[in-house]
């Protein structure tokens, strides 16, 4: 895929995107941030063959959205006059129902292939200075078609990621994803945001090890972004939460009860579930 790329939003994952086609592809690559700083960062660093603007995206082949759930919307929507026709168009936000909602029937009538996207890939920091060319590598994108994008254009995407280093590469529905989503991400930050509240926190040097560092990595968060995500999902989220909930206030009579069968059990049953999906 030797075309012209705009990348909007040049954060960590959009920043790591970017580097990754400038490295792995003969791709040009331009790229837009709502800090013009750092569009002027990555294209003094040789990441970006320049910075991005509406003469660029007249001659865009695929646009690439790194922003938040609505502002990437609300970009794509301004935007859209300006583009070329058959441009392809993905983003790489962490919730699509709301995304091909708002954006499936503005591009079919457009002539323009949206597809939604969503790398399976991050760390505890956020930003430019932390992107990186590697960040995808064996990691899972998932692409979610919808009327606006034919069986073409999510193949050619397919085979770009997999160029960029991705080693999976999903295809399902906005609500597949989104419930998926409610439970392996989602769910994760709540708990560890959660769990870093209690009291001893402060306290724990000295005291935890690979459990702990495990449990609250993903606490280190960036609240604006996962408030939006959160809400954008809350149905599904709603829903995993009220299962923890569930199973946790077993645990919990069965410790208080002293039971030592049904928390045997219980932890059993945990341990079974993990050794059969890895």
């Amino acid at each position: 895929m030797e075309k012209t790329v705009t990348v909007v939003g040049l954060g960590l994952m959009g920043g790591s995107i970017a580097m990754a086609i400038r490295e792995r592809t003969d791709c040009a690559v331009y790229g837009w941030n709502r800090t013009a700083a750092v569009a002027q960062k990555a294209f003094e660093d040789g990441v970006l063959d320049g910075v991005a603007d509406d003469n660029t995206l007249a001659e865009t082949d695929l646009l690439i959205i790194g922003l938040y759930p609505e502002a990437t919307a609300d970009y794509l929507l301004e935007k859209l006059p300006k583009l070329k026709d058959g441009c392809l168009v993905v983003d790489l936000v962490g919730v699509k129902k709301y995304l091909i909602d708002r954006l499936e029937e503005p591009c079919r009538e457009a002539g323009i292939h949206y597809i939604g996207g969503h790398p399976m890939a991050g760390r505890e920091f956020s930003g430019y200075a932390f992107a990186s060319a590697d960040l995808y590598d064996g990691a899972s994108m998932i692409l979610v078609p919808n009327a606006s994008s034919p069986l073409w254009a999510v193949d050619e995407l397919d085979g770009f990621f997999r160029q960029l280093g991705f080693g999976t590469v999903v295809r399902c529905s906005a609500e597949q994803h989104d419930r998926m989503i409610a439970f392996t991400s989602q769910l994760a930050h709540v708990v560890s945001s959660a769990y870093i509240k209690s009291p001893e926190a402060v306290r724990h040097n000295g005291y935890s090890a690979g459990s702990y560092k495990d449990l609250t990595r993903v606490a280190k968060l960036n609240e604006n972004m996962w408030t939006e995500l959160f809400l954008l999902n809350q149905g599904p989220l709603v829903t995993e939460i009220d299962e923890i909930i569930r199973h946790l206030q077993e645990y919990r009579d069965a410790i208080a009860g002293g039971r030592e069968e049904d928390l045997c059990r219980l932890l059993r049953e945990g341990r079974e579930i993990k050794e059969s999906i890895g």
